[in-house]
């Protein structure tokens, strides 16, 4: 008996989406609107076209592109004849770029007009990239010189040879960057993301009948498979855009009648401060989520106040668990403030010491997880891979405690993780490039309460004996060697750093120091 019979790969479920509802519209961008039936024909069309250019399943395809409907059927046209999805973050430079290409081995690399020219200066560092595709974007714009044109593949006649893969067929790798300064491609199979939907869609209460804004970028796992991915499943009508302003979001959500928007607490606290914010008509937008951060409570009761009708989800996870893993639903939003809630569907969690036995509530631990949803292991990275999985669960990273109903609330990042405006900054990076700035003796770099960024990369740093240094030199200093995302907001001084016995950093009691360095921000 074949095992096509049972198969349930993400091209699977957008073939069924498209024979359940051929007509209603799936996806729309700009002045692109597709059905259903059109969106599964488009991409086949490219899977087709890929493959007539020797795209074989397995080959890792990068992508470096704002949000887009060309992204969207590239990511659906990869899974369809087995090939692996690199989305790259496009706030990185050529360097950082470059070496997800290399360490991934793509040998294509997708990129839209607006990126095409960090996408060269990227695969031209030593990469296995011999053949950049155009995409096109939200705006219409012409193809760029020397590059596969999307449009050409979506013309492709020849019918698309589907492999026989299954739900343990390797789908993406995401690259984390963890606390280390090079980062960890996270391989997620096909079954992994599915099950992943499958814990979204029931906790998030979504349904056929939404109408989705996607608005943060789909090279982040939040957007690309909490949302967008669970409204392919679902038959929903996705809306995306590449802007994540007020002044673009407010009226398409006005215009589109959205129904239901994921955005991180920077984003919503934006919205909020614009004056469309109260002149347009957001009566329908009834189901809001948010991530990478905490809400601040008094955002969360603004945001029920101008917006009676809606109702929040805090969705917290990371990229190893695809990404869903704890969900703080509406009822709980104020009577657990600042918790990340309970595990999620297809998620369990305990919240360990250092012998991995279960801390008893209030106690501080790390969150570990068993899940369907997990990754296989980091590409190329046995090492990593067994110690994160040592023990039979998975390692979080993050310190948390648990109180007597299994509420988990986030207290620290076991790495220093620091998450500013809903991006991923290691500080063990930034400070790293901040030692190579003359006249620095030592440098702590730790996230501090921000009124937009929520977290904001913060350098404390003690100067060198017979030195000076100005705030303006280290911000000037970080810019030259850093993304923008990743460069301190502030920069203080300090006479010493507080330490331990054992020489160890505290960087907790830094936080607390400098809880309100940013309170008139």
């Amino acid at each position: 008996m074949s095992d096509s019979l049972r198969r349930q790969t993400l091209a699977d479920l957008l073939r069924r989406t498209a024979q359940r509802l051929p007509h209603k519209p799936g996806i729309r961008c700009g002045d692109t609107t597709w059905t259903w039936q059109a969106f599964d024909a488009v991409v086949s069309r490219v899977a087709a076209g890929l493959q007539a250019e020797g795209v074989a399943a397995g080959e890792r395809v990068a992508v470096l592109a704002r949000n887009s409907h060309g992204f969207a059927a590239l990511r659906f046209a990869l899974a369809r004849i087995g090939a692996v999805l690199v989305p790259v973050n496009f706030m990185l430079n050529a360097d950082e770029a470059a070496y997800i290409l290399r360490h991934a081995g793509a040998k294509m690399l997708a990129v839209d007009s607006g990126l095409a020219e960090l996408g060269r200066a990227a695969a031209s560092k030593d990469t296995q990239v011999r053949r950049l595709l155009w995409l096109p974007s939200e705006q219409a714009g012409d193809p760029i010189a020397g590059a596969l044109d999307f449009h050409r593949l979506a013309d492709c006649a020849a019918p698309v040879d589907e492999p026989a893969i299954d739900r343990d067929a390797l789908l993406q790798i995401v690259y984390t960057s963890g606390t280390e300064s090079a980062p960890k491609g996270a391989m997620l199979t096909h079954g992994a993301v599915i099950d992943q939907y499958v814990s979204c869609i029931v906790d998030g209460e979504m349904a056929e009948g939404d109408t989705v804004l996607h608005a943060l970028p789909l090279y982040h796992c939040a957007q690309l498979d909490v949302f967008l991915g669970p409204c392919v499943y679902l038959g929903a009508t996705s809306l995306i855009t590449a802007s994540p302003t007020p002044d673009n979001l407010l009226p398409l959500i006005a215009r589109h009648r959205i129904n239901s928007f994921f955005a991180p607490p920077t984003v919503w606290i934006a919205l909020l401060r614009s004056p469309l914010f109260d002149q347009l008509d957001l009566s329908h937008l009834r189901k809001g989520y948010y991530g990478a951060s905490i809400m601040p409570v008094a955002v969360m009761r603004e945001i029920g106040q101008r917006l009676p009708h809606i109702r929040l989800w805090n969705f917290y996870g990371q990229t190893e668990i695809a990404p869903l893993a704890t969900v703080l639903k509406p009822e709980d939003q104020l009577r657990k403030p600042g918790s990340a809630g309970r595990p999620a569907l297809n998620v369990e969690t305990r919240v360990v010491d250092d012998a991995m036995r279960d801390v008893a509530p209030g106690a501080v631990g790390e969150i570990v997880h068993r899940s369907p949803q997990l990754l296989q292991g980091y590409f190329n990275d046995p090492d990593r891979s067994a110690a994160a999985f040592e023990g039979g669960w998975f390692h979080s990273g993050d310190l948390a405690t648990i109180d007597d109903e299994g509420y988990i609330t986030v207290v620290d990042r076991k790495k220093d993780m620091i998450k500013t405006g809903g991006e991923n900054v290691a500080s063990r990076e930034v400070e790293e490039a901040l030692y190579r700035l003359e006249g620095v003796s030592e440098v702590a770099v730790v996230g501090l309460p921000h009124p937009r960024w929520i977290e904001a990369v913060t350098a404390i740093i003690v100067v060198k004996p017979g030195h000076t240094l100005s705030e303006a030199q280290v911000l000037a200093h970080a810019a030259q060697q850093l993304s923008g995302f990743k460069c301190p907001k502030a920069a203080v001084f300090v006479d010493a750093l507080p330490k331990n016995p054992s020489g160890k950093l505290l960087k907790r009691e830094l936080r607390q120091r400098y809880q309100a360095q940013f309170e008139k921000a």
